[in-house]
Formats: structure tokens, sequence, C-alpha cells
């Protein structure tokens, strides 16, 4: 898999992996009693998923960074405030260029929580303070296991399903989500050095169950007929909505982070905890809160925006941290 993926070095090899899943679903769709192993097998995962997450969540990282609650006040406010604001915005004029379907995914991935992995790695590389973005991006996520699913519920109307959000969904959400995450959390003294011994094996786990889940959604996108209703103007109308968004919160993130006087190390936090959403949290609620046949064309304009802000951020982190090399020397 390697030998296939070094000529794409320049791309997320996990984002590799999505597209190659997708085509798969694409070809060879789920279909009959595979579909209930599939979707079975599903919710085993992101259980796994979730509780993964909750046991590698470590609280002293978390003490560590939780004084600076200023930043992290701004970290939730972009992510839960400035994004929804900026997404709404941007759906109300995209209805024009692209579809109802897609318009509702753009506006959903801007009601995610921040990424975790990929912020604090972006924030160390950057020379910014890690334990405010370990802080920072956990408690976005906790945070958005609760609110993103009322959030959806009051903007987000997808056509053919009821307005709002359904008493199965929150229950689902509670029952995949938030309570594995919880305990997961709760048995991190039993399991934690385990899950600290063995932590790239459980990325890999913490990747496979998100392949599982969007070949199982795009296969009920596929057999529900999502390529007949998504043309290439699609695909292009969602890289450009999204590169307006990422642009629009970055530069109102340092904006804000440069006005009140951030030091650097935190403006670095808030540039990439507040400016990033998690495609770990988002697809397995997505599968949640909308109907099998919607999900896959819901996560789609995540799938293009996970991408865009990797390398976006990766820029930037490498600017931020030749400016500090250059500072010290």
């Amino acid at each position: 898999m390697r030998l296939l993926l070094r000529p794409l070095k320049g791309l997320d090899p996990f984002l590799v992996l999505l597209t190659l899943v997708v085509l798969l679903a694409s070809l060879l769709p789920a279909r009959g009693q595979a579909v209930i192993w599939f979707e079975g097998a599903t919710d085993v995962a992101i259980v796994l998923l979730f509780f993964l997450h909750g046991a590698k969540l470590s609280r002293e990282a978390i003490l560590a960074g939780i004084g600076n609650w200023r930043l992290h006040l701004l970290v939730l406010a972009s992510s839960f405030l400035l994004f929804p604001l900026l997404g709404w915005t941007l759906a109300q004029s995209a209805t024009a260029i692209t579809t109802p379907e897609i318009v509702s995914g753009l506006l959903f991935l801007s009601l995610l929580p921040s990424t975790v992995q990929s912020s604090i790695a972006f924030t160390a590389m950057a020379r910014g303070n890690v334990p405010a973005a370990v802080c920072s991006a956990s408690l976005s996520n906790i945070v958005g296991i609760v609110l993103t699913p009322v959030l959806v519920g009051l903007l987000i109307h997808v056509p053919g399903q009821a307005p709002g959000i359904s008493t199965d969904a929150i229950l689902s959400i509670m029952l995949q989500l938030l309570l594995p995450f919880v305990a997961g959390h709760l048995s991190r003294p039993l399991i934690g050095g385990f899950v600290a011994r063995h932590r790239a094996i459980l990325s890999q786990v913490d990747r496979s169950s998100i392949l599982l889940v969007v070949y199982t959604a795009f296969s009920a996108a596929v057999v529900g007929g999502i390529w007949q209703r998504t043309e290439a103007a699609d695909l292009l109308a969602i890289l450009l909505l999204s590169a307006v968004l990422l642009a629009m919160v970055m530069g109102a993130n340092l904006f804000v982070a440069r006005r009140i006087g951030l030091p650097r190390g935190d403006e670095i936090v808030l540039l990439f905890c507040g400016s990033k959403k998690s495609l770990v949290s988002g697809v397995p609620m997505a599968g949640a809160i909308f109907a099998p046949v919607q999900v896959g064309i819901i996560i789609l304009p995540l799938m293009i925006f996970h991408q865009l802000q990797l390398f976006v951020c990766a820029v930037a982190a490498g600017r931020y941290a030749r400016a500090t090399a250059g500072e010290a020397a």
C-alpha cells in the first residue's frame, strides 16, 4: 500500500484511501443482505471509535492547558458561532449553483467540532501552545457531541426529511457517540497504559472504522442515485465554497488573535483549532442524524474540506515554524 501511495506524496494518504473507498462503493455498493451486515459492523465500529477517543483523552494534558479560558472560548466561538454563521451565509448563495443536498452538506460541515489529532500536530509543528491545543480541541469535540445535533436541527432541512432532529437520532447519538466516549474516558485508569503503548495501532483502528462508515454510507447513496444527481460542476462548487469558507474563518481568527494581542503560541492554537472540522466526528454524526440514502452526499463536502484544510494548515504551520526558527537564530 505504501508503494501505491508514494506517487501521491503531496496528498494525505488517508484521503487517498477515502477516495478509493468511495470508488469501490460506486462500483460495488453493498446490496441485499450485505447491507444488514455492513450496517451492523458500522454501528460497532462507531462505538469502538468513540470509546477509544474517550480513552485517549488525557486529563493531565487538559489540566495543563485549561487555565487559558479566554483562548478556549475563542476556539469554541469559532467552531460553533463563526463557522455556522459563515456556512449559513454561503449556503444561501450556493443554492443557485448546486443541489440542495450539497448545500445541506456544506452547512453540516460548518456545524461540526474541531479535529483533535491534526490540530495538535499542526500546533506542535508551528511551535504553538500544545497543552492549550489539546484542551481546546478536546473541549470542542466534547461540546460538539451535544451541540452539533442541536444546530443541525435548527439550521438544516434536507429535502425528503422532516425538519428538526428526530428522537431516534438523539438516542442514536447518545448510545453510539456520547456513552462510549464517556465510558472510554472513565476506563482510562485501567487501559490508559495500553492505549499509550499502542497508539499507532489504535490510530489505524480509528481510520479503518471511518473507512467502513464511508463505504456503508456511499453504498446507500449510490443505490439511491447519488451520481445521477451530482455532476462535475457540483464537485467544483464544493471545492470553491470550501476554499472561501476556510479562508474567511482563518482570516477572521488571525485578525481577532492579533487585535486582542494573543501571544504567538495562542494565536497558532486559535488559527488551527478554530479553523478545522472533524471528519472522525462528522461521518458518524451524519449517519446518526440523516437518512442512510442521504449520508453519502451530506459528507461529500466534508471529505473535500478535510483535504483542503490539511493542505492549507500544513503550509501555514511551516511558515510559523520557519519564522520562529529565524527569530531564535
